[in-house]
């Protein structure tokens, strides 16, 4: 955006703020569009268009196969520890993220119940994110290895129904066991989930406590699908801890439709993302970067924008990867360096 560009809209959101945010929650595809920008609670808390139904897994998938881009790259998976490489759709993704809601949804997850999600960079960490959204489920991404005291703490102020997580991850030079660490983490805390769904992976095959403990593959594998559920747009999308270096870890929660509205104006007028182009996901989903940018790089409208996701990567293997998928934020910054 340039400066005289800046100076325009800024100049078009100081005449009317809330005008200015609802034309544009206007380029979303909402259940029910909202009539209402901002407003505050009895506690004088801000709300934004409380009064619009919507949900974030489908502005993720559901819409942009809906207009014709099923078969477009949604998702880029290259893992450099375990030489993976992987292409996945929208309507690849969309199925994937569907019966997996569907399981959910069999195990009496349902609108409102928290899900902590404690997993390694592999895209079934997107789905179990989609999924949760799908079905009006709140989301806790835990950092995937975090000690089991850390995690027992976020695991009894969350209060999940349950935790998605996976056997291990799997880093250069060494293989993270996580499901010990789950484990553990549950023997700690005070509240009691009633399931863990565990992703097996071939570099480390995790012990399984019935009927507790469930297969990934079973839950993913369910034959039904499961639709998007209309929420408010006030619904609590997520729920991401602070560190806890200063304390008690706090919780912050993020409403679905601000923040979709929000970084779907970002991507485009901060980030100068365009429909096509990939964006670089490369830090832990634990931490807030990717995924906030993950969710809406799905969501981008008219049309998606692909999203590079990966694991750990060796510091030579950067340049190679910039080059090839043609990531514009960095090549910009490679060429001004």
């Amino acid at each position: 955006m340039t400066t005289t560009t800046y100076q325009q809209v800024y100049h078009t959101f100081s005449q009317d703020p809330e005008a200015f945010w609802l034309n544009e929650a206007a380029r979303l595809d909402w259940h029910t569009p909202p009539q209402i920008g901002h407003n505050q609670d009895q506690e004088g808390l801000s709300h934004w268009f409380s009064d619009g139904l919507m949900n974030t897994s489908y502005l993720a998938l559901d819409h942009h196969v809906h207009h014709g881009q099923g078969e477009q790259t949604a998702l880029i998976y290259d893992s450099p520890v375990t030489n993976t490489k992987r292409k996945i759709s929208y309507r690849e993704l969309l199925s994937q993220v569907s019966h997996f809601a569907a399981g959910l949804n069999q195990l009496d997850v349902s609108v409102g119940d928290r899900v902590v999600i404690y997993m390694p960079m592999v895209p079934e960490a997107v789905v179990a994110m989609l999924a949760c959204a799908r079905v009006g489920a709140i989301h806790s991404v835990v950092f995937g290895g975090f000690a089991p005291h850390e995690l027992a703490v976020r695991i009894d102020d969350a209060k999940p129904k349950l935790v998605i997580s996976a056997s291990c991850g799997i880093e250069i030079g060494r293989t993270i066991e996580y499901k010990p660490m789950l484990d553990e983490a549950l023997s700690l805390a005070k509240h009691q989930v009633e399931h863990c769904i565990v992703l097996q992976r071939e570099a480390y095959q995790a012990q399984m406590s019935s009927p507790r403990d469930l297969d990934w593959t079973v839950v993913a594998n369910t034959p039904e699908s499961f639709d998007a559920v209309p929420l408010p747009s006030t619904h609590p999308l997520y729920i991401l801890y602070t560190s806890g270096t200063t304390g008690t870890p706090k919780g912050v929660v993020r409403e679905q439709g601000g923040h979709a509205v929000a970084l779907n104006y970002s991507m485009k007028t901060v980030y100068g993302m365009e429909p096509g182009e990939v964006f670089w996901a490369a830090s832990d989903i634990g931490w807030v970067v990717p995924v906030l940018k993950l969710l809406e790089s799905l969501s981008v409208y008219p049309k998606p924008v692909r999203v590079k996701y990966l694991e750990r990567t060796y510091a030579s293997w950067w340049m190679e990867k910039i080059l090839s998928y043609r990531l514009p934020l960095m090549t910009q910054s490679l060429l001004k360096n």
